[in-house]
C-alpha cells in the first residue's frame, strides 16, 4: 500500500497505533535521525559557544530569539514541538516528542525535565506504539527532574514540584508533587505577576 507523506504524523495525532513494520514509519525514523544528529551537534559545542542555537533552530524549524534552551539537550522529533514566547528550558532536558509537545508562553523548566509522548502497546510492545500530546500552558513552572507522561496537560500558572511524575492533567494554578503527582495546594490567581 502507498502512503502519503505525513501519514505517520496523522496516526500519531490520533493517538496511534503505528506499526514499525509499515513503510509509512520510515518517515518517523528519518526525523528521529535528523533530530538526534542536530542535538548531538548542539551538545558537542561548548556552552558559551552561541552557535549551538543554530543547530536547535534547524531542529525546530524556527528562530529561537524568544526561547532559551541550555545544553545538553535531547529531542527525538523536532518537527513535533511548538514553542510560545519566553520559554526557558534548563539543561539536561529529554523530550520524547513524537506525539507532540506544545509549550505556551512563559514556561520555565528546571534541569532534568523529561517528557514522554509515546508508549508501547501493552500486548504488542515491540512493534506497535501509541501516542499522547503533552501541553504545558502559559507560565507553568516545571521543577527539577520531573517526568510528564503521554497525554498530560499542565495547567496555566501551575507548579510541578521537583521529582514529580505527572500521569494526569494538572489544573490551572495547582501545585502538584509526588509519584504519581497529586495536588498539594492551589495558588491564588489574583496574586500572579506576569
Amino acid at each position: 500500500m502507498d502512503y502519503k507523506k505525513g501519514y505517520v504524523y496523522e496516526l500519531m495525532d490520533k493517538g496511534g497505533p503505528t506499526d514499525i513494520r509499515e513503510p509509512y514509519f520510515k518517515e518517523a525514523v528519518d526525523e528521529m535521525m535528523r533530530a538526534r544528529t542536530l542535538c548531538a551537534k548542539a551538545n558537542a559545542k561548548m556552552p558559551d559557544d552561541p552557535t549551538y542555537v543554530a543547530d536547535l533552530e534547524e531542529l525546530f524549524g524556527r528562530k529561537l530569539e524568544d526561547v532559551r534552551i541550555l545544553t545538553p539537550f535531547t529531542c527525538d522529533f523536532g518537527n513535533r514541538v511548538k514553542f510560545g514566547k519566553g520559554v526557558f528550558i534548563n539543561h539536561s532536558a529529554i523530550l520524547s516528542a513524537s506525539g507532540g509537545i506544545e509549550f505556551e508562553d512563559g514556561i520555565m523548566a528546571a534541569p532534568g525535565l523529561k517528557i514522554a509522548t509515546i508508549n508501547h502497546d501493552m500486548y504488542d510492545r515491540h512493534l506497535t506504539y501509541t501516542y499522547g500530546k503533552v501541553i504545558v500552558k502559559k507560565n507553568a513552572w516545571l521543577g527539577l527532574n520531573i517526568t510528564i507522561c503521554p497525554g498530560v496537560t499542565i495547567g496555566k500558572y501551575a507548579v510541578v514540584a521537583a521529582g514529580a511524575v505527572v500521569t494526569k492533567d494538572v489544573p490551572d494554578y495547582a501545585v502538584v508533587g509526588g509519584v504519581p503527582a497529586k495536588v498539594i495546594k492551589m495558588l491564588d490567581p489574583d496574586k500572579m505577576k506576569d
